[in-house]
């Protein structure tokens, strides 16, 4: 995985935490809902690089 992509997946999962802690102070549902999402989208993209981490070595 490049670092370049490892770190957009970790500034989302950020971003996404602290707009559902926003969303949670505030009682807005959507705010929660929306970094939730983020963070589910986080998760899939460190899924995707690790996935291809693992090709890149069982080609090497």
């Amino acid at each position: 995985m490049s670092i370049e992509d490892r770190a957009k997946a970790v500034a989302k999962n950020i971003e996404g935490k602290a707009q559902e802690l926003v969303g949670e102070v505030t009682g807005n549902p959507e705010d929660k809902a929306a970094g939730q999402a983020k963070q589910a989208e986080a998760q899939v993209r460190h899924g995707v690089e690790n996935i291809k981490d693992e090709v890149k070595k069982a080609i090497d």
